[in-house]
């Protein structure tokens, strides 16, 4: 884990709720998908948990949805200004899990960190497919990105103004694959469980107090005994869990 200050690059809307914000600062602490950081704001006693989107060397990529007074805070912040960044947080994505062939679910916020997922599961040769879900047309993003990649991809809302109608679990139902990882609401969760064909890896999201794992306010009932999510997870294999 790293503190720093890092530098904000970008920051615009993708959708009328949802913002991307580009980081500037270390990374050298990320080791895999599906990680996080932890902002702090000025006026905020709390930091706010992000996943982490994409990154490179120098900078980092948050996605995330304006929800309340810290989120709409983050959305008025410019490029130039500095945050109090705890990077590297959480354990990711185990990638060496899948075989051949993946099939990556995401539903609304939960599709961030599908993407650098999707960026290394291609990388090694996998076959990617790819789920977006969403409650409509409008709440739609990173869609054309994922398909720059190369990977093939799909999206579902529930009210059927784009894509398939009905939910991810109505593409995943007609779908081949030897692994599957996802990230989303609870209910999308409880649904995949219900129909997914294989091993796979739950990234929960989960409300946090410290981020890493000393105050133990995110911990949750596993088949091996309590793990705390922030640290332990956010990423929990299919296997461990509790419904």
């Amino acid at each position: 884990m790293n503190r720093g200050k890092y530098l904000i690059n970008g920051n615009k809307p993708l959708t009328k709720d949802v913002w991307e914000m580009t980081l500037e600062g270390d990374t050298s602490h990320i080791t895999a998908p599906g990680q996080f950081i932890n902002i702090q704001l000025d006026g905020f006693y709390l930091r706010r948990p992000i996943s982490i989107c994409d990154y490179d060397e120098k900078t980092i990529t948050i996605i995330y949805k304006v929800v309340g007074h810290g989120t709409e805070a983050m959305a008025k912040l410019l490029p130039g200004e500095y945050l109090d960044v705890l990077c590297g947080l959480g354990n990711g994505f185990d990638v060496s899990k899948c075989s051949e062939t993946a099939v990556l679910i995401g539903g609304g916020v939960g599709v961030p960190p599908m993407f650098n997922l999707c960026k290394k599961l291609l990388s090694e040769g996998k076959d990617v497919s790819v789920i977006l879900g969403f409650n409509t047309k409008d709440e739609i993003f990173y869609e054309d990105e994922f398909k720059a990649l190369g990977a093939k991809v799909y999206v579902s809302t529930v009210d059927g103004s784009y894509g398939t109608k009905g939910f991810v679990t109505d593409v995943l139902k007609d779908l081949e694959y030897d692994y599957f990882y996802t990230c989303g609401p609870m209910p999308m969760f409880r649904a995949i469980e219900k129909i997914a064909a294989t091993s796979g890896q739950y990234s929960f999201e989960e409300r946090m107090g410290c981020g890493f794992g000393a105050c133990m306010g995110c911990s949750c009932k596993t088949k091996y005994g309590y793990k705390r999510i922030c640290r332990d997870g956010p990423v929990l294999e299919r296997e461990e869990i509790i419904w």
